[in-house]
């Protein structure tokens, strides 16, 4: 008698209500471990596409829009973090994740040490890319010297200027459609909003913290990612007990747009060990 046919689940793309604002999300995957992926400011859920790819069978994946970005509500005003962490408790609830795995991409990896800070029983394991913590005052300078362009309304050269720091140019010479979709996914970016969620990024630091962190936890950053760079990740990793540390070789910021492979390999690999 043939076996019963193994039971897939759909994705899923819908909108969830929080306190009057409307976030963008989608599930995906057909694995049994729930993860939750947050991007970084200026992006949308579509940045994790490659990775979500490479962990279809193994994980069931919840991405969305941070408030501000894509497809969620454009909400002007002042952003603080813990708007984005109430986003992701509300959206895991209302998808029936009652813990998860939690990965984080630059500003998605504050969110994700601010979660880890304050509900560490929601989450099984913990993977910060390409995120900061212990700035030095040279750091802090520089990163509070591009708010201040944005705020003056200096979005073009800031872009620009980010696309360097995010992508090796031999990447950008190799993948003009890319770059092009890019720049037209920034273009569409509400200028206000993209501030409110930068300041949220610029002016957060959990250093002082960091070592709070008790969860199983993974680090990685590119060789030469200038504002989330391997000092600070060698920093998070020497004060987060047992973590573990990837300096990616030849990368810069933009992991999830250059290294969906290698990112998703080592995700893989440390989340499901103990699934075996």
């Amino acid at each position: 008698m043939a076996g019963l046919a193994a039971v897939t689940e759909p994705d899923i793309a819908g909108t969830f209500m929080r306190d009057g604002v409307a976030l963008n999300y989608r599930l995906s995957g057909q694995g049994p471990r729930p993860l939750v992926l947050i991007h970084g400011v200026g992006s949308y859920q579509e940045a994790w596409d490659g990775v979500i790819a490479r962990l279809s069978d193994r994980f069931r994946m919840l991405s969305f829009d941070l408030r501000g970005h894509g497809h969620s509500e454009h909400v002007r005003g002042r952003y603080e973090i813990d708007d984005f962490t109430g986003d992701v408790l509300g959206l895991a609830d209302h998808v029936g994740f009652a813990s998860f795995d939690l990965a984080g991409f630059s500003l998605g990896g504050l969110i994700a040490q601010r979660l880890a800070l304050t509900h560490p029983e929601r989450l099984r394991r913990l993977v910060l890319l390409s995120t900061v913590s212990g700035r030095t005052p040279e750091e802090r300078e520089r990163v509070l010297a591009r708010l201040a362009a944005l705020k003056a309304g200096d979005r073009g050269s800031h872009y620009d200027a980010s696309l360097s720091r995010w992508l090796t140019e031999e990447f950008q010479e190799r993948n003009p459609e890319l770059i092009a979709e890019l720049r037209r996914r920034n273009a569409e970016n509400d200028p206000d909003c993209y501030a409110a969620a930068y300041r949220v990024l610029a002016e957060t630091d959990f250093g002082g913290l960091i070592d709070q962190i008790r969860l199983p936890t993974l680090i990685a950053t590119g060789e030469h990612d200038q504002g989330s760079n391997p000092r600070m990740s060698r920093f998070m990793h020497e004060r987060i007990a047992g973590s573990r540390l990837h300096i990616l070789p030849g990368l810069r910021h933009s992991l999830l747009n250059e290294a969906p492979d290698r990112v998703a390999a080592l995700m893989d690999e440390f989340l499901t060990e103990d699934m075996a």
